[in-house]
Parts: C-alpha cells; structure tokens; sequence
C-alpha cells in the first residue's frame, strides 16, 4: 500500500520505523498534503504488526502535526511539509599521508598521569557520592562548592603565602573557561588587552576568538619588559605569567612587579595574573604571586590540571569584590557549575593533604627529569646552548645561538619521529627568539630523554650539512 518494509531485527522498536517511514514519505512529497491515509487496522494488517503499533505511530505523527485526525474522518497529510531533497554537502578530499609515529614528544604542560594513583582518586569519588547532600545533586550555583573554596583558601596559604577570603574564590572547569569568563568581562567593545610576546597561544587565540584587540610587550629573560607599558594607552587588561613566564620561564623581579601594579592604578585596568605550573618549582619554594601586592587590580588563575592529571577540568579564580556579580551572572548563563562529585573528591584531597604530599613527590621526580635533560644536552651540544628560566615547571627553553627554527624544522621533527616546538611558534611579533625551543619533559621516562635528545642533534646536524 506504503511500501513500507519493516526491520524485525532491528533494536530501533516496529511503531518508530513505521513512524520515520511515514515522515519520509511526506516530507519528499510522496504523500501529498490532505491525502488520506490507511486506517490503522489496515495498515497494521499490511504491515503484519498489531494495530497498537500502528496507533502509537500515528499518535507521535499527530503530536507533532504530520497529520491529521479528526472523528468520523480519515487521518489526512497536512499542509507545508514537503521539502526539497538538498544534495548532501561534499567533504574535502585530503590526501591521506603516512605520518611516522613519534619515538618521543617533548609537548609541554604534560603531567606524569603514570604517578597519580587512580585507586586513591577512585575512593575519594565513592566516598564524595555517598557523603554529597541531596542537594548538592541539584543546581549549587555558579561559585563551587564551598567545602572546595575553603580547602583551596587553606592550600594558597599553605603553598603560596596567599590569604584570601573563600568567598573570593570561584571554581571553574580549568583555568582555560576562567580565561574565557574574564575576557567576557574585561574585553567588550574590542578592549585592547596587552600580552607577553612569546605568550601561550590557547591564551592568545581565547582573547582574540572575543574580539579582543592585542597589543605585545616583549619579554626578556626576566619575563615581561614594563618600560614598554608607557606606550600603551587606553587597554582593558594585562595577562601575565609572573611566576614562572610561559615559554621562556623567568621569573618577574620585584621591581617590574611593582611598576605592573602602577600602570594598573594608574590606567585603571586589571591584572591577569596566571599561575599556571608554579607549584612545581626545583631550587626553592614557590614564587609568591602578584595577587600579593594588590588584590583589587589583579585577577588571580590558578588550576589542578598539573598537580593533579589534565582531564579533572578544575581550575580557580580569585577575583576582586566588584567583578563577582557579573561573574556569576556569566557563569550562570554558561554553563552553571561544575560536576559537585569532583569538586567534593578534590576537597577531600586537599583536606587530607594527600596533594601536598602528592606535589612533593613529583617535584623531586621532575626535578630529576630536568636535570636528565640538561646533562644530556651538555653530553650532546657540549656546551653551544643556553637555559632559559628559573629552575621550575615541566618544559625549558634552550637557546641555540646562531641556529634557526621555524615551522618547517618543527615539520621535519615530526618526520623524524620527534614532537618538539620552535618558540617562534608562540610568538605574536617574529623574528625575536628563533634560536629557541621549548622542550617539555614532566611526562618523558629519563632514558627516553636521552634518546629525544640524540634524535634532535641527528636532525638539527642533518639540516645543518
């Protein structure tokens, strides 16, 4: 009658194949608007079905206004349904190319996930999703949990030196949607936001992805170079990274710290201060933040995504008092909150100083990971390198003087089986740093080190004759 043939081994159920076909037939025009269609006793027994699954077909068909039924008259098509068949877009051909699988990646920002024990982590949830509250299964509101504020509070204090108000504290799915929420509050009207040149380009592409006009200060060995600041007028904000400058990693000296905190009092603007990896930091503690020296103009950042393994998605921001109503509104028409089990597994850790003891270990193992790396350069390059940085975090920058690397030599690494990144590459104005590479190694064995660092002599000797 229909042509309808029916999949008795399919999962999808007899009355929803009956369904589609029936919206197929009339949205290409094969059924007419008003054409009447079989009783459900007929088309059931076509159809070698009950006539309850005809009828619960034709009840979703008249719900959602395919057609129409009306007492004592056949079941009819209605109007303006037919559609004209629109050929299916075409994807690009790409040529498929055999990439060599990498025999070391010296990516940054990678954690050891081997070192974190996912028991432990596994307890922590069981015991958060039998203690959470009902309520806490509902909508918490856009700030966190507080039994998380107030742990993160007490580890600030513990870990930085930092004092501040739980209240003051907003919980975030990673540092990256912190990002995001202040470039929404700071950068309408395409503010101009000042950036250090090198910087991270995620955190370049999220101010420019909102529109946002940038404006590079340069960076030296001691991170952002504040006798530039005099030439920028009229900005929204400055990003900065001053524990431990990302990629470079100098440490930013108490005097440009202070001259920062000026320009923002003077300008009117705020600070971003981004405290990315300083936990881990090999030659002492770590750095006190900027938020120190004034926590009105400076917008702190922090995130677990080292300390604890990437995939957690929590990160935190201290914001100054007149900044958190529009936060929450933000938050609130982003996304609400974050998942509350994880938030309350993270307390508990935090709590139990379990991430204290957890941060302790890591930092002796990747603090012996760079020291690996440096004396494999030094048995490799002699002694035609240099270290950028303080003794911290999970990559250095090497700076081979009189050597080039751009694109094409990161291309030629990766041919060779080697992940590894010019600075260049994350340089907003070029030309400045194109003797450097940034090279991770927090989540690289030591013999695989060694072996990376043979492979990139190998290759930059090859270049080279």
């Amino acid at each position: 009658m229909l042509g309808i043939e029916l999949n008795r081994k399919s999962e999808l159920q007899l009355w929803r194949q009956i369904y589609q076909n029936l919206k197929e037939l009339m949205l290409s025009g094969q059924l007419n608007a008003g054409e009447a269609l079989p009783s459900t006793r007929a088309l059931a027994k076509e159809l070698s079905v009950s006539r309850n699954t005809v009828c619960e077909a034709y009840d979703l068909l008249i719900a959602e206004g395919y057609i129409i039924s009306r007492q004592g008259a056949p079941t009819r098509v209605a109007d303006g349904l037919c559609i004209e068949p629109v050929e299916p877009a075409l994807l690009p051909k790409i040529k498929s190319q055999a990439v060599r699988p990498l025999s070391v990646s010296f990516r940054t920002g990678r954690p050891d996930l081997s070192q974190f024990s996912r028991f432990l982590w596994q307890q922590l949830l069981y015991k958060a999703s039998l203690e959470l509250p009902l309520e806490a299964f509902g909508y918490t509101g856009p700030q966190g949990l507080p039994d998380l504020r107030e742990e993160i509070a007490a580890w600030l204090f513990r870990s930085r030196g930092i004092k501040v108000l739980p209240n003051n504290i907003f919980i975030t799915a990673g540092a990256t949607q912190g990002l995001h929420l202040i470039a929404d509050l700071l950068c309408g009207g395409g503010q101009k936001i000042l950036m250090e040149d090198p910087c991270h380009t995620g955190m370049l592409a999220t101010f420019i992805n909102k529109g946002c006009t940038i404006v590079p200060i340069p960076v030296d060995a001691e991170g952002m170079q504040t006798d530039y600041l005099s030439k920028c007028g009229n900005a929204g904000a400055i990003y900065v990274t001053p524990s431990h400058q990302f990629p470079l990693g100098g440490i930013l000296p108490a005097s440009r710290r202070a001259a920062l905190i000026r320009f923002a009092r003077e300008n009117d603007l705020y600070i971003i201060e981004d405290d990315y990896d300083s936990e881990f930091r090999y030659s002492g503690e770590p750095i006190a933040p900027l938020y120190t020296m004034d926590t009105q103009r400076v917008i702190y950042v922090g995130t677990f995504s080292k300390t604890v393994f990437p995939a957690l998605r929590i990160g935190y921001v201290i914001l100054p008092y007149q900044l958190q109503m529009r936060w929450r509104d933000l938050r609130t028409h982003l996304d609400v909150q974050n998942p509350p089990f994880e938030q309350a597994a993270l307390a508990e850790f935090l709590r139990t100083r379990k991430l204290d003891r957890h941060v302790q270990k890591m930092r002796k193992i990747y603090s012996q990971r760079r020291q690996v790396l440096l004396e494999s350069l030094e048995e490799t390059f002699g002694s035609e390198w240099i270290t950028y940085g303080d003794s911290a975090g999970l990559h250095v920058a090497i700076d081979f003087p009189g050597m080039r690397f751009d694109e094409a030599f990161k291309s030629s690494c990766l041919n060779n089986g080697i992940y590894i990144t010019p600075i260049e590459s994350h340089c907003i104005e070029k030309g400045r740093h194109q003797s450097k590479l940034l090279m991770g190694y927090g989540h690289l064995e030591p013999d695989i080190i060694s072996n990376g660092v043979a492979l990139l002599f190998n290759i930059i000797k090859e270049l080279n004759t």
